[in-house]
């Protein structure tokens, strides 16, 4: 099997493939308007307080577990967090052959496992949470911290799970059968809070087509972006209503708009996505 794991250093040769993870792409599908804002223009809003409480949250618990994989000391962790505590708690008495690998057994395990594929001129990106993998097959896991497990439906949609899959395909000798990944919902109180998804050809086929097709759009976007073209709006819909750049988009102009709740930078140039924030799934 393959590693990396450390980030692909970008040479003379590859100085212009642009780095994207599975938040770029879920956001290019599902709105490039809003993409270009966010990305390209870097227009920030006021930060939610309930939502940044919650991210917060969320990176605590993956840190903590990154640093019991790798068999540096929580207690600390856990006695200054009573949230961070039960869901270790709760955790361990629900996969309990997760957080106990067994010594004897020539299995390779990695927290925060980093992988890049070269795909068209871009670095597709990935972060698996933990990937456990052994000679015949390999799995990825990944940390949720909702309240609620999101729909199967939906995460078999989404980016984050259909990108992981394949790069791990891509980068490895698997069998596509014997490549599997799983949300662990850490806050869940019923036995659904963990939904598994096994990979197969004609997975990694659609995966396949899609990637090509969405990196051929942006693409032509980027190359539209630059002679002053801006990227597609998507078609007005309720979405809208909860969007911080409704305006920008002149979309319901009954509206009342705070000129502070949008701040863009002085030069709007084109960033290396290398930098950027990974969106939240």
């Amino acid at each position: 099997m393959k590693t990396e794991n450390a980030k692909m250093v970008l040479t003379s040769t590859d100085s212009k493939l642009l780095r994207l993870s599975q938040g770029h792409l879920n956001l290019l599908e599902t709105c490039p308007r809003k993409f270009q804002y966010n990305y390209l223009e870097k227009l920030t809003t006021p930060t939610d307080p309930k939502q940044e409480e919650h991210q917060i949250a969320g990176s605590r618990f993956h840190l903590l577990m990154q640093q019991r994989e790798i068999g540096l000391p929580i207690n600390s962790f856990l006695e200054a967090d009573d949230k961070l505590k039960t869901w270790m708690k709760d955790f361990k008495e629900t996969a309990p052959e997760i957080l106990t690998p067994d010594i004897n057994n020539q299995t390779f395990r990695e927290s925060e496992h980093y992988r890049t594929l070269q795909t068209q001129n871009y670095l597709v990106t990935v972060v698996y949470d933990l990937l456990i993998a052994d000679q015949e097959k390999a799995h990825i896991f990944d940390w949720k911290t909702y309240q609620k497990p999101q729909k199967r439906n939906d995460l078999a949609k989404n980016w984050q799970t259909k990108l992981y899959l394949y790069v791990l395909a891509e980068t490895s000798n698997y069998l596509l059968e014997n490549i599997s990944m799983t949300y662990w919902f850490v806050q869940a109180k019923s036995r659904s809070n963990n939904i598994p998804f096994h990979y197969e050809t004609k997975k990694h086929k659609q995966t396949e087509k899609q990637l090509h097709q969405l990196l051929n759009k942006l693409t032509n976007w980027l190359d539209d972006y630059e002679k002053g073209k801006p990227f597609p709006q998507v078609e007005e819909s309720k979405t809208c209503n909860f969007c911080q750049f409704a305006k920008q988009c002149d979309r319901f102009a009954d509206r009342r708009y705070d000129s502070k709740t949008l701040v863009a930078p002085a030069i709007n140039n084109l960033p290396n996505l290398d930098i950027i924030e990974e969106v939240a799934l």
